[in-house]
């Protein structure tokens, strides 16, 4: 006998679309997307929320997958939280009612960012999608994908140029622009859009990009659940566990948690009454999530790849690995956190450990390892700097950059590990400079700034790296590490 799922309670030929979202992926449809679709199925709350309906817009040749998958189902999706103990209760999604595949409907992306119906664009784009040098802060106009849009009379074809052709169109038609709301993994995402989207505007006109600056709202928050890839087997697992052949099913921890600042000039949906933690300052809270769970992933996915694993809940399994991790939390990023208002850090690391072993979400270490070179200088670069900035040494830090060069030097030498980078060949340009010099791989300043001059991270860093690979097996050398 197959489980139920619980089915979509409201009308949804009563919604009408609020918010478009760029990047429609797992993560979005099992938070932004799923909380609306609670306050849909409160009968108190769906009036209001039924405003607040979302048109996913997809920019990427990936994307075109995406919208036919859902084009196929009536945008609905089923959404299954995996708790620790194996229950699994499952949800049909229905808060997603229409989806825009930019490369083909660019006019009708236009109009509907130019319609006054739409108040709010968010963005789930990567932490490397917003076109930022991680050590200038600059946007980088010399893209080609970026020039090729700023030119005169251009068909806008990266996400800066369809949005801002969309806000350039409401300012002409005399209507108020919409709040632009990243929830991507960057520390201050709003303010990092604000700077990417008013640099983008600057080059094709100088006073929207004025405008942009003064007028929009760009409200920062964090994000968090942890969401694999969907597989095939995930596809054929539904299908016979729940009866469902979904195109795309999404499966997720059973956590979730989002703080956001409440500035929507236009409104917005009632996310208080379903969990969204309203603040006037998310720092404290991203920086938490940023160093303690995105950071500790990463020195969970090049730990656990290189002693073997393929899941994340089997290096978080791995006493060794647990210790690099705690270890980590508390002696390295810990000390650059303030206070989290309402937060016990001590627990919170605590749940965070449990999170990474349940068994039953099956992340991958190789997802987690994806995109190293925007993550670890978003992530754990900060760390490392703050650190040595107070003169305190940070050998755990750099075991978790020389996991990352040992595995790049794997996957350049062998190919023997899953490896995805949107920067791969930097990366390999990286592992090739380690040939004839031994912090070749540091010298990358938009990665690790000047890192490769910092004499005490150095010795640290080629140390981590010259025993990880002589050995097989990295274990030793991680708790010889934690044990000082």
């Amino acid at each position: 006998m197959t489980e139920s799922i619980a089915p979509i309670t409201y009308d949804r030929a009563q919604i009408s679309v609020g918010i478009v979202h760029f990047g429609v992926g797992n993560f979005h449809r099992s938070h932004q997307a799923m909380y609306l679709d609670q306050l849909l199925r409160n009968p108190s709350t769906f009036a209001a929320a039924a405003q607040w309906g979302i048109c996913g817009i997809g920019v990427l040749p990936s994307d075109a997958r995406m919208r036919d998958a859902l084009r196929s189902q009536g945008h609905e999706y089923t959404l299954i939280e995996r708790h620790p103990d194996g229950a699994a209760p499952a949800t049909c999604v229905g808060s997603i009612v229409d989806f825009l595949y930019a490369p083909d409907e660019i006019d009708a992306v236009l109009e509907r960012l130019a319609d006054p119906a739409t108040r709010i664009v968010s963005l789930t784009i990567t932490e490397g999608g917003y076109n930022i040098s991680d050590v200038t802060g600059e946007f980088d106009t010399a893209n080609p994908a970026i020039v090729a849009d700023a030119q005169p009379g251009a068909a806008p074809a990266t996400v800066f140029g369809i949005i801002v052709a969309g806000l350039r169109l409401r300012r002409e038609r005399g209507v108020a622009p919409f709040t632009i709301m990243s929830c991507d993994n960057i520390e201050g995402n709003g303010d990092v859009a604000r700077r990417s989207f008013a640099a983008f505007a600057g080059l094709i006109d100088p006073e929207l990009a004025s405008w942009i600056e003064s007028s929009v709202s760009f409200p920062n928050c964090m994000v968090d659940r942890i969401t694999p890839v969907t597989t095939d087997a995930d596809r054929a697992w539904v299908l016979e566990r729940y009866g469902v052949d979904d195109a795309w099913p999404v499966l997720s921890e059973d956590f979730v948690q989002w703080v956001l600042e409440d500035h929507f000039p236009l409104g917005r949906p009632a996310f208080e009454q379903v969990g969204v933690q309203l603040v006037g300052d998310v720092r404290p809270y991203e920086l938490m999530k940023l160093r303690l769970l995105n950071a500790g992933h990463q020195a969970l996915a090049y730990s656990g790849i290189l002693s073997g694993y393929e899941f994340a809940h089997e290096g978080a399994s791995d006493p060794v690995i647990v210790g690099l991790l705690r270890a980590y939390m508390d002696r390295e990023a810990t000390p650059t956190l303030a206070p989290v208002p309402g937060v016990d850090l001590d627990a919170y690391k605590d749940r965070l450990i449990e999170r990474f072993a349940n068994p039953y979400v099956r992340d991958t270490l190789a997802r987690l390892a994806t995109d190293a070179s925007d993550r670890i200088p978003k992530w754990l670069v900060p760390v490392i700097r703050e650190r040595r900035d107070a003169g305190e040494s940070v050998p755990l830090s750099a075991s978790v950059v020389a996991g990352w060069v040992r595995y790049a030097e794997r996957h350049a030498t062998t190919d023997d590990v899953p490896f995805r980078d949107r920067q791969e060949a930097a990366v390999l340009e990286a592992v090739a400079r380690n040939a004839d010099d031994p912090v070749g791989f540091l010298r990358n300043p938009d990665w690790f700034g000047t890192l490769a001059d910092d004499a005490d991270f150095v010795a640290d860093y080629v140390a981590a790296l010259d025993a990880f690979r002589r050995a097989d097996d990295p274990r030793p050398e991680i708790e010889r590490l934690v044990q000082g």
